[in-house]
Order: C-alpha cells, then structure tokens, then sequence
C-alpha cells in the first residue's frame, strides 16, 4: 500500500506486516534528555507478566508533536463519537531509572 505523491506531501509506504498492527493495552514512557521512549504493551487478566509488542523511540521535539497530534484526534474523536471514560485502574508506578513517568 503506497500513498500518492502529490505536490508538498510526503510519500509514505505501509507494508502488509506493518498495517495489521498491533494491540497494546497500555503504554510504559521513559525519557533521557534527548529521547522518548514508548513501549507499547499487552496485559492479559490473571497473566503475571506482560508483553512488550512494539517500541518506539523518538526525540523531544517529535515527542511533543505526537502528543500535539493525539490531543487534536482525541478531540475530534470525542465531538464526534461523545466523551471517552477513564478507567480507574490502580496500576503500580512505572519508573526504570528514568525520571519519573505516567503510563
């Protein structure tokens, strides 16, 4: 799957492993000073362990240009589809050496 290049876009390939993608359930970030680091993970209920399915990695200014991007879209999804609730989970802090972050 390839999209068409028009003028001032970008070409983008999404190969056919890529665009099944991947579930993740929730999302462990560690920060140094230069990178953000995601990993996206997989719990099972009643599973002691969990799997990391994908990792990304990118640097600051790309960081917060996703988090700008995923405001925007969470927006756009909740004046089209109504509010997204907020499960209250009590999940354990998750903090590998790295100042300390949210999931």
């Amino acid at each position: 799957m390839e999209e068409q290049n028009t003028e001032g876009h970008l070409n983008i390939e999404l190969n056919e492993e890529t665009a099944t993608g991947v579930y993740s359930n929730l999302a462990v970030i560690t920060h140094s000073n230069g990178e953000f680091v995601t990993d996206f993970v997989q719990m099972m209920p009643g599973m002691p362990k969990a799997l990391v399915r994908s990792r990304v990695i990118m640097n600051a200014q790309n960081a917060k240009k996703l988090m700008r991007a995923l405001i925007e879209n969470v927006k756009k999804y909740e004046q089209t589809f109504g509010v997204i609730e907020e499960d209250n989970y009590n999940l354990p802090p998750m903090n590998f050496g790295n100042p300390s972050t949210k999931a």
